[in-house]
């Protein structure tokens, strides 16, 4: 939900110290007058200074100067989405031009384009909602002008070939097979086709599967829909960093003052309104578990009514993790696995969603009712005015603590600027949402959540579902904190004068460090600390206490490295600690928590991961085929049998010898004062002091030939990782020469890499090509890696997003080692070379862009004992030539010793077609140059390799027992 409530008595005390303040906003209501300067006003929930002005062609500009430095944040929202796609077969444009706006223009075609991108080391990205369309892009402010230049040449004259468009077309059906295997993603897009008769709204951002087939015989009508949505009149430039505002608005005119206003406006259908309760169940053929999804029909986003702001209200109070039902439900009794919100925001009355997992069919029907008798609740009850009171002060520091980076201000602006081209809309949706009271709640909640209005969806491998035919001594703790102690664990003090706070407890351990017949209790020992109680409060008391201090307390576990970080406002931090200091040192380890949270650990891995998410699926095979015998070999979350059988006693062993003085790594940054940060030092010193700093992690098994696993389970497409083990790691003299390497092979969720190119771009196959050298979890989720992955040991990886079928998968495999083997054997060119580093040279910064992950990248660099991250990354990519890493990629890659996994749903297709070197020929569905067919003639019958010995076939199901 991207509403956040915040109250505008104290938007000054929340303004951040990255923030300029030169007084230069435009009037609101003046678009068209010069750039004026205007007072802030003190009271505003947006209080940053900034300019905005309308061009005369309609095209408007706001910019906002940080101190952040170097970085600027460049968003385009286009108010165009799948709400104006309003004629029949012809949904999915609007996301579909997300794709094509990347293609260049006839003066900077898409190489050129995308080769000054890469050298400019330009972070550049887009993303399609029902209502519109964003470009966003981060780089060195000394790009400024060019990006401009460049941006507006393809939004003014975008140029592609029917080749491009047919090509991407196919990717564009990839993506939707991709997204196919979410289950959230197909109980959106069912009850959106079921509660919708007439309005644009009935169909997804993708679009209808059908109107994506026939998407590349539209090329004539993506032509039309480009003339009619991208034009000025629809856009707003949003520039927020390091720049000067009225010289960065010139800059604006200059390249974008010529674009030519349109004339076209889409006639949106009004939605009749609904008569009665609707109910669909959709059969998800091999899904664990039963999902249902409640949504009722909402309101519009209207800045100066109550409506929107009490509706979202009404999901905090009554569906959050703090609120009665989710406690109820997932907490005590554990009927449900899951339970969430989600409340997009639209221009047109849309849907509010509940969603829910459960595991037993039966319990549908309980949760059914038990939902929709809560919002009867909010219908019948006047909410407390406390309850309400701590929702406001929770969303006013959430708002806060958001605003971390440039970035994270411009996506914010970009995300509501769409919808009046006018920030101070978010001031009057906070001007109106704080003066919702109880009686308003009750009010809404009783216009919007009746029966004619519900629209419910249920899911499971099932053909029905049955029921839904109708409708802590004081004293000796005083002494003992009194005695004079001795601190065994280092701190890295980074504190400084940003209101917001982070914590960071790194301790030396993690999943390595599993017993044998206990894999898994690290993590659930760390889950047991983040979300479970302490000795003198239970879970649910922390949450409702955390809650009106909008603070976090979070978990993230891998081999050698388990982090609990933890941030809050600086006006909070006492409380805050006073919960949190207790949940790490005097843990509650309670009977329930160990049930609930054990329960969520074998779920995740049963569901989320074997299930759902045949990406991240393959990538952890991979690993756990790689380390057989090691300390690596296990999940993160344990084996499923060893989770079965672990007892609190466990966990209770674990944390008493790995949670200690000598394996902790402290982090600090934010104002902390000095008392607390006193007090917190102490206090760690209660934890055992521990002799072993570190875990000792034996060296990879040796790989030996060529191995393949295919895993075999309900797939639409086939998802390929390979590799094989690497000795150098993030302290090696060659790790940053080999770090080159892999970005040019292929810098994940970047356009500007080879195989991208080769196997996406050039041919239609997939999503994205990428190679790693380091541990990247999630990657599927996010375009940058996390901190506090640090590990001993590390693998060379390449991820081939799902393929359409085995041929393909079989084919793109191929395309990667082929030309894997021609760069050990050629090397890279100085081209490359030069575009590569300056890429990295530029792009570098941005995974350190936000104070949490410096802090992060900080502890890492203690770990691996080496420069801080930039610093080491750019004084290394500096002294680096062309021979040095060519050298490392002959010393480091090679294809003679690998293993592939195929997450497939025909697994004995996928084996023959390894063992018998089967011939993968790629069809087109468009004309290709004749050296690409000459190309794909070597690589379609070009040799893996596999023994037919070394081929195993195992069943999803089978994993990780």
């Amino acid at each position: 939900m991207k509403f956040k409530l915040l109250a505008t008595s104290l938007a000054v005390t929340l303004a951040l110290t990255g923030c300029a303040a030169n007084n230069m906003n435009n009037t609101h209501g003046q678009p068209n007058s010069a750039v004026a300067a205007v007072d802030t006003v003190n009271n505003k929930v947006f209080s940053h200074d900034y300019v905005l002005e309308e061009l005369d062609n309609g095209l408007r500009v706001m910019v906002v100067k940080t101190d952040y430095p170097d970085v600027v944040s460049l968003q385009i929202p286009v108010s165009v989405g799948s709400r104006n796609e309003v004629e029949d077969g012809k949904t999915g444009f609007a996301h579909f031009f997300e794709h094509m706006m990347f293609k260049g223009s006839k003066k900077y075609p898409e190489a050129i384009y995308k080769d000054i991108i890469k050298n400019s080391g330009v972070d550049n990205r887009a993303y399609t909602t029902n209502d519109y369309t964003n470009y966003y892009l981060s780089f060195s402010k000394e790009h400024l002008d060019k990006v401009l230049e460049i941006q507006s040449d393809i939004f003014q004259n975008l140029h592609f070939s029917e080749e491009q468009f047919r090509t991407e077309a196919l990717t564009v059906k990839g993506e939707y097979l991709k997204n196919n295997a979410s289950p959230i993603r197909k109980l959106l897009g069912a009850v959106r086709n079921n509660a919708f008769d007439t309005h644009t709204y009935k169909h997804t951002t993708m679009g209808f599967f059908e109107d994506i087939e026939a998407m590349p015989d539209q090329m004539a009508y993506a032509d039309l829909f480009f003339e009619r949505f991208y034009k000025p009149e629809y856009a707003t430039i949003v520039i927020v960093g390091d720049v000067e505002p009225k010289a960065t608005v010139d800059m604006v005119k200059k390249h974008w003052g010529e674009w030519q206003r349109g004339e076209y406006q889409a006639e949106i259908p009004v939605e009749p309104k609904q008569q009665a309760a609707r109910y669909q169940h959709v059969v998800n053929e091999g899904q664990p578990g039963h999902w249902m999804l409640v949504s009722y029909k909402g309101p519009a986003w209207e800045p100066t009514e109550k409506d929107r702001a009490a509706v979202d209200l009404i999901s905090e109070l009554y569906f959050s993790e703090n609120s009665k039902l989710y406690q109820e439900l997932v907490v005590d009794k554990q009927i449900a696995t899951q339970l969430f919100t989600y409340n997009a925001e639209t221009k047109d009355p849309g849907l509010l969603h509940v969603f829910v997992k459960v595991e037993d069919e039966k319990d549908l029907v309980t949760v059914r009712d038990a939902i929709n008798r809560t919002y009867a609740t909010a219908r019948a009850e006047l909410v407390d005015e406390g309850k309400l009171a701590a929702l406001k002060s929770n969303k006013r520091y959430s708002f806060a603590n958001d605003l971390d980076s440039s970035k994270a201000i411009a996506s914010m602006l970009a995300s509501y600027v769409h919808f009046e081209r006018d920030p101070e809309a978010i001031n009057q949706m906070y001007a109106t949402a704080d003066t919702v009271t109880p009686e308003d709640i009750r009010r809404i909640a009783n216009k919007y959540f009746v029966d004619s209005g519900r629209n419910t969806v249920t899911m499971s491998a099932k053909a029905k579902i049955t029921g839904f035919e109708k409708e802590v001594d004081l004293d000796g703790l005083t002494a003992e904190l009194s005695q004079p102690t001795t601190q065994h664990f280092t701190v890295l003090d980074k504190t400084s004068n940003s209101p917001l706070v982070d914590v960071n407890w790194l301790f030396y351990t993690g999943a390595a460090a599993d017993p044998k017949g206990k894999k898994g209790v690290a993590a659930l020992t760390a889950a047991m600390l983040a979300k479970g109680g302490s000795a003198t409060k239970s879970y649910k008391e922390i949450q409702k206490a955390m809650y009106p201090l909008a603070g976090s307390f979070s978990h993230q576990v891998d081999k050698e490295m388990i982090a609990l970080r933890g941030r809050v406002h600086k006006d909070n931090v006492q409380q805050w600690y006073a919960l949190v200091g207790e949940q790490l040192l005097n843990p509650g380890f309670r009977e329930d928590d160990f049930n609930r949270l054990k329960k969520e650990l074998i779920d995740n891995i049963n569901s989320d991961l074997k299930a759902s998410n045949d990406e991240e699926l393959g990538k952890e095979v991979l690993y756990h085929k790689l380390y057989q015998g090691h300390a690596y070999e296990s999940l993160n979350l344990g084996d499923l049998s060893d989770l079965e059988a672990l007892t609190l006693q466990d966990v209770k062993d674990f944390y008493y010898s790995q949670f200690t003085q000598a394996k902790l790594n402290l982090g600090l940054t934010g104002a902390l004062n000095d008392d607390l940060k006193a007090q917190l030092i102490q206090d760690l010193t209660r934890l055992p002091k521990g002799e072993e700093k570190r875990l000792n992690v034996a060296d990879a098994p040796a790989l030996e030939g060529i191995h393949a696993t295919i895993v075999e389970k309900s797939a639409k497409s086939t998802a390929v990782s390979f590799g094989f083990p690497i000795d150098t790691v993030r302290s090696s003299k060659d790790w940053t020469a080999l770090w080159l390497v892999r970005s040019y092979f292929g810098e994940h969720r970047n356009s500007g890499a080879f195989l991208f190119d080769r196997i996406r771009q050039t041919r239609g196959m997939n999503y994205g090509d990428y190679a790693y050298i380091e541990y990247f979890p999630r990657g599927m989720y996010q375009t940058m890696p996390d901190a506090n992955l640090g590990r001993s040991e590390q693998i060379f990886q390449v991820w081939l997003r799902p393929l359409r079928s085995n041929n393909d998968a079989h084919f793109a495999t191929r395309v990667a080692v082929y030309e894997l083997d021609k760069m050990i054997k050629q090397g890279m060119s100085e081209k490359d070379f030069e575009a590569t580093r300056n890429f990295l040279n530029n792009y570098v910064p941005q995974l350190v862009a936000s104070q949490d992950r410096q802090l992060g990248y900080a502890l890492d660099s203690q770990f691996y004992n080496t420069d801080e991250f930039v610093s080491l990354v750019r004084s290394q990519l500096a002294s680096l030539s062309l021979d040095d890493v060519n050298r490392v990629i002959r010393e480091n890659l090679q294809t003679d010793n690998m293993h592939y996994v195929f997450v497939t749903g025909d697994g004995e297709d996928m084996k023959q077609r390894l063992a018998s070197e089967q011939v993968s020929p790629l069809k087109y569905n468009v004309s290709k140059p004749q050296a690409l067919l000459d190309e794909d003639k070597i690589v379609e019958s070009y040799q893996l390799s596999v023994p037919a010995k070394n081929i195993e076939v195992i069943q999803a199901q089978d994993l990780f027992k």
